[in-house]
């Protein structure tokens, strides 16, 4: 991101088993066409490998990893173990994340821990790297690398938050920030512009959160979703051709997507969230005409 590039990361689901195949199929599908992987943790609360795992096979696989970690099933203790443990066998990309409901998920009895939400393990982990203590005000020797990033919803002041949100994250030191799916680019544009004015493009690289549609039931399910803003043309594209082709069409669109979104300044790259449809990314990227 440094040099300037469009870059490209795109989020790989670990599996719900004690084996690696999968993850290792996924990345190596990918390690052409991608500057890196993410690889969630327990993502929408169902249990899987640890994201530390996978990202130690995306290594293994010569794919740079941003391992995420969510506040949801640990408290301060663990959440510094976990990054400086990570960190001592190369895994520096950490994405910050609060977490989702453990109602949501295959243990809605689970017991939430939120010790600290991404803006405070954000803190934490600059603290780490930059004064190399940790909470307790205890040093570290050595202190951990990390690039640290945050997620955010890219909606502008006129229907939501704006930037302002972003600008905290940044503040508490996101280095990089992956954004919500965007489909409505001339609202992404306007929430960009929010952006550029905070001087937030020159502090942190902002990659817009992409994703193909692969049915309608997915569009309905998606629509529901707060932050999310589906517009009505693309709900008309989809709804208009023949239930098999859905699919192709949310590719079209998702490449039209990522092709928009490489005109708009400040925007430092994509991020392709197809969990389920990893196998589809490789094609969307050469639609979209980005070429490694």
């Amino acid at each position: 991101m440094a040099g300037g590039a469009f870059t490209v990361t795109a989020e790989l689901g670990p599996p719900r088993g004690a084996q690696t195949t999968g993850v290792r199929a996924k990345v190596a599908a990918l390690r052409d066409c991608v500057d890196a992987v993410n690889i969630t943790d327990n993502q929408s609360s169902y249990v899987r490998l640890a994201s530390w795992a996978g990202s130690m096979v995306a290594l293994d696989e010569g794919v740079e990893p941003v391992m995420q970690v969510a506040c949801r099933d640990r408290n301060r203790i663990a959440l510094q173990s976990d990054l400086m443990s990570a960190a001592a066998f190369g895994v520096v990309n950490v994405l910050a994340l609060t977490g989702d409901d453990p109602k949501q998920g295959n243990h809605p009895d689970a017991t939430p821990v939120f010790d600290l939400d991404s803006t405070g393990l954000l803190q934490a982990a600059r603290n780490m790297r930059d004064e190399g203590r940790l909470l307790s005000g205890e040093v570290l020797d050595p202190a951990p690398q990390l690039f640290l990033g945050a997620v955010e919803n890219a909606v502008p002041s006129s229907a939501g938050p704006g930037a302002q949100r972003l600008a905290k994250k940044v503040d508490a030191g996101a280095q990089f920030v992956q954004t919500q799916f965007v489909f409505d680019v001339a609202e992404f544009a306007e929430w960009m512009h929010e952006v550029r004015d905070l001087g937030l493009d020159e502090r942190c690289h902002i990659l817009a959160g992409v994703g193909p549609i692969r049915s309608l039931r997915g569009l309905e399910r998606m629509r529901g979703i707060p932050g999310i803003r589906i517009p009505d043309q693309v709900a008309h594209r989809l709804g208009g051709v023949p239930p098999d082709r859905v699919a192709d069409e949310g590719h079209r669109i998702c490449a039209e997507v990522i092709a928009q979104l490489r005109e708009v300044d400040g925007v430092a790259g994509a991020h392709v969230m197809a969990i389920g449809q990893e196998e589809a990314i490789p094609g969307i990227l050469q639609q979209a005409g980005v070429v490694r």
